[in-house]
């Protein structure tokens, strides 16, 4: 069960950090977790991720000015002027994210009255499960209703995904997407070029658990020029193809990547299009039922992951193997890799077995471990658009 944040604890937060001043609000905005469809949503391919039941929670209040204060339990206090034309601070510093919300807004709509903010989370940090952009998503509405700017899912997808590039890392736009719009009990087939998200709804008897390797690799970090080359080798792939997207490439891949040399870019386009072909297989499963063909996708994904793409560690391949016989239907690593998390599915009448089942073959003598942080059973949430303004 998440734990839930009232009113009046961040409110109570918030005048302790900032003094009185003020009414405050709150955002939130939920992480996901990435069922299928890895390092793909750059490419402009359809993907499926789920929102979870954890959220970035931001308790604000509008300036008078435009300053931006903002302060974390975990990672401090920032400061600055919201000017139009902000640079990134030092590397891995999360005052990037606040600064990337505040770039994003003023780049369509200008800048206007900053806020003091707190911001709580009970999303894993570097996880896989997009607390970063989650906190992209919250930051950016704060300032947005803080300015009683009313914005559309459209409108936020134009500028999110850009926003997170300010942070230096080439990704895409699911995350932000299944942030802003999934719905309760249904998975989100995001499509882009042009964009559109259904749901899918989650068949009743399945369950999601998500599982931390204990080992994490932030994006905003030492991960990032790692991740960026995943991309890099996919274009370039492209490129040499003579292909102007890889939908155009997708019906003839087999005969594409004969005519690549083996390395890094062939492994890549073999893995950005076996996987798309995934995701159209894995919707098929969810809507059919199908837990043991959904359970073989992930596997493969992940040994895609693995081996073609080459983001997963030896824990990662540990904690799938572990899923794998301790009863689960499928897993794979979820995000961006190098660390953080896997994505198992489960039925409802095994999933305390396969609870039992990876602590004792993966987390027993692990000192580190936290069953209530680092093995969480997660159901498909609505999006920060679907949630009630409090």
């Amino acid at each position: 069960m998440r734990r839930r944040i009232s009113i009046p604890g961040p409110r109570e937060r918030l005048l302790d950090r900032f003094g009185g001043g003020g009414e405050p609000r709150l955002v939130e905005a939920p992480g996901r977790v990435n069922l299928i469809g890895e390092h793909i949503d750059y490419h402009q391919l359809a993907v499926l991720p789920m929102a979870l039941d954890r959220r970035i929670d931001v308790a604000f209040r509008v300036r008078s000015d435009a300053r931006i204060r903002a302060a974390s339990a975990q990672y401090g206090q920032r400061e600055f002027e919201w000017t139009p034309q902000l640079v990134p601070v030092e590397r891995g510093d999360w005052e990037n994210y606040l600064r990337a919300a505040a770039q994003a807004v003023a780049g369509r709509w200008g800048c206007a009255k900053g806020v003091d903010a707190v911001v709580e989370s009970d999303l894993p940090a570097a996880a896989g499960l997009s607390s970063s952009s989650a906190l992209l998503v919250a930051f950016t509405l704060a300032l947005l209703q803080a300015n009683g700017i009313e914005a559309g899912f459209a409108e936020l997808m134009d500028i999110l995904p850009d926003g997170e590039q300010f942070v230096g890392t080439r990704g895409g736009g699911m995350d932000h997407a299944a942030s802003l719009e999934s719905r309760e009990g249904c998975a989100s087939l995001v499509q882009f070029a042009p964009l559109s998200l259904r749901p899918i709804p989650v068949p009743a008897d399945w369950c999601f658990v998500v599982a931390h390797s204990l080992f994490t690799a932030e994006k905003s970090g030492s991960a990032r020029e790692e991740y960026n080359l995943r991309r890099a080798g996919g274009a370039t792939a492209l490129a040499r193809l003579g292909c102007a997207s890889y939908r155009e490439a997708l019906p003839m891949a087999s005969e594409l990547a004969a005519r690549l040399e083996s390395g890094p870019e062939r492994d890549a386009f073999l893995h950005v299009t076996s996987e798309a072909l995934r995701v159209r297989a894995a919707v098929a499963a969810m809507e059919n039922g199908d837990a043991a063909a959904f359970g073989r996708l992930l596997l493969e994904s992940h040994a895609s992951l693995r081996d073609q793409l080459r983001v997963s560690c030896p824990a990662l391949d540990q904690l799938v193997e572990a899923a794998m016989e301790s009863g689960a239907s499928g897993a794979r690593l979820t995000g961006a890799g190098f660390g953080g998390c896997v994505v198992v599915v489960c039925g409802h009448d095994n999933r305390a077995a396969v609870r039992r089942g990876l602590i004792e073959r993966y987390y027993a003598g692990r000192a580190a471990f936290d069953e209530q942080i680092h093995l969480l059973d997660v159901r498909p949430a609505n999006g920060a658009l679907r949630l009630e303004k409090k």
